[in-house]
């Protein structure tokens, strides 16, 4: 599934894809202040962070100076999550709270996914080690912050974002989940499809074996849960976190699969169900189902790329998909927009389409 980059929901992310998308960032950004000191003391240059993982944390800032020029990073609180350490391939669940941070002693907080409910996912590959290596080899459920100097309007111009706010900005983020390279849902498979419906083999953390049978497919959407999980029912709107495979029908091709993606095998995908941001039959076929489910889906060429899917380059015709739920974050609402009616198709220029990706 060909994912292009969702608009970011939170300043955190925006500040990290801006500078790990800038290649002029001066090499006092690029080590963490943690890094830099040879003591396991917490740098006394960054606010007092308090507060349990997993709560709001409260953040002083009193007799604290922003930094101008360098970005500091620390690790508030290590976790106890004993072999769930971060890997820089890892999607990360985090909870993120903002401030901006004007002067000594001063700073407004701007954003909290505390308040809103919906955490992010972090995609660690895609972000600059400068910043991933406040996150890697740390446990679940630890607590890093950042402190990023203001950000230069001028850069800013040049990489088209709008007028960065005046001050420094802090974040402090807890890490809720990992998701790594070959993880797949827990479980035995109790089904393997079958019966005019194409039959699924998954021994172990790899492609899945799909033989398709020598048959006309099935003229609806079919869905079986290979696994069936034990968490909650995916939602609307929300973020799935999958690894899947898909395959044409008629030729038993295998058009795209997070196993086998060049430079990042193994690695799940984030996309949001039930928004009309995926093909038909996966909004209708996921929505629904348990956390924790293997689902096997055949879809019927009208609820995947249509009659005309050759054209646009995608795969034609009734598709099959193997498809591992890993998790299910809720998302945050759309941002309100200024004038407008309001109407519309969720999604729009917040979030860019997920496609399944031809090869």
């Amino acid at each position: 599934m060909r994912l292009r980059a969702a608009a970011l929901a939170v300043p955190f992310l925006a500040v990290l894809f801006a500078v790990s998308s800038c290649s002029s960032i001066p090499e006092d950004w690029r080590t963490p202040a943690f890094l830099q000191s040879e003591e396991d003391d917490y740098d006394s240059r960054l606010p007092e962070v308090s507060g349990e993982v997993g709560e709001e944390p409260k953040v002083d800032f009193s007799d604290k100076a922003p930094p101008q020029d360098e970005q500091i990073t620390d690790v508030v609180e290590q976790g106890a999550g004993e072999n769930e350490l971060v890997r820089s391939t890892d999607i990360i669940q985090a909870e993120v709270v903002e401030y901006q941070w004007t002067a000594e002693g001063k700073a407004e907080k701007t954003q909290s996914t505390y308040e809103s409910g919906a955490p992010i996912l972090l995609n660690l590959s895609q972000l600059g080690e400068e910043l991933t290596e406040g996150l890697v080899n740390q446990p679940v459920g630890s607590r890093v912050i950042y402190a990023f100097p203001p950000q230069d309007p001028a850069e800013a111009q040049a990489m088209g974002q709008p007028s960065p706010a005046p001050g420094a900005s802090v974040s402090v983020l807890d890490i809720k989940e990992r998701y790594g390279e070959g993880q797949v849902v827990p479980g035995e498979q109790t089904a393997h499809g079958g019966d005019g419906l194409p039959t699924v083999h998954q021994p172990g953390h790899e492609l899945p074996d799909i033989e398709i049978p020598d048959s006309d497919p099935p003229a609806d959407l079919e869905t079986q849960a290979l696994i069936e999980g034990d968490g909650p029912e995916v939602e609307e709107g929300q973020q799935l976190v999958v690894q899947y495979t898909g395959m044409r029908w008629d030729d038993s091709t295998v058009f795209d699969s997070t196993w086998n993606r060049e430079g990042a095998e193994g690695v799940p995908s984030t996309f949001i169900i039930g928004a009309g941001q995926v093909i038909e039959g996966w909004d209708k076929g996921l929505v629904g189902q348990k956390v924790g489910s293997r689902m096997l889906l055949v879809i019927p060429e009208d609820m995947a790329y249509g009659e005309n899917a050759e054209e646009s380059g995608s795969p034609a015709g009734t598709l099959v998909f193997v498809v591992d739920i890993l998790d299910a974050v809720d998302s945050a609402p759309p941002p309100e927009e200024d004038g407008g009616d309001g109407g519309g198709d969720s999604g729009g220029d917040s979030e860019e389409t997920a496609e399944p990706e031809s090869e």
